[in-house]
């Protein structure tokens, strides 16, 4: 069994939800971990744990960003992580997984499935042997209690329900 580690100087986990219904606000982890063991290389079997703070939220908006750990989004003061543990790995082809895991936000867990673009394995210059992958899903928010909203003068909504999950995620194994 290989353990492997997310390296976060080569790697981006982040978010995206529509902002007034007609742009994207991205929203980007700045601390955040995971381990990923595995057997094989082509991590069919693999057993993923990935963690975020939420302290660690940025939007490139400090006042957004502190709206964000407040009670009305994720409430950091009590949920301090989000956490993704895998329950099932498909291959769908030598590039393509499907993901399946109990994602667990604001005190409420539920399943998803993520779809991840597997990259291959390399060895760097450094003698690190890496593997590379592109990593997608949706969730609805309102699921996991995350359910602020407002209204426009139009009687539009400010935020989206559907919230889009983006990674990229370069891995280092272990010795």
């Amino acid at each position: 069994m290989a353990t492997w580690k997310i390296d976060p100087t080569h790697s981006d986990v982040e978010f995206k939800i529509k902002h007034l219904m007609i742009t994207n606000v991205t929203g980007y982890f700045g601390k955040y971990d995971a381990t990923v063991e595995t057997a094989g290389d082509d991590f069919t079997d693999a057993k993923i744990t990935f963690e975020a703070d939420v302290a660690s939220i940025t939007t490139k908006n400090a006042d957004r960003d502190q709206h964000l750990q407040a009670e009305d989004f994720f409430h950091a003061a009590l949920y301090p992580k989000i956490i993704f543990v895998s329950t099932s790995v498909k291959k769908v082809d030598n590039e393509t997984l499907k993901i399946s895991g109990d994602l667990t936000m604001r005190g409420v867990t539920k399943p998803v499935v993520l779809d991840v673009e597997y990259s291959g394995i390399v060895k760097d210059p450094y003698g690190q042997t890496k593997a590379g992958f592109e990593v997608k899903g949706k969730i609805n928010r309102k699921e996991f209690g995350v359910s602020f909203n407002a209204i426009t003068d139009n009687g539009g909504v400010m935020l989206g329900e559907e919230v889009k999950l983006q990674a990229s995620v370069q891995l280092v194994k272990q010795a």
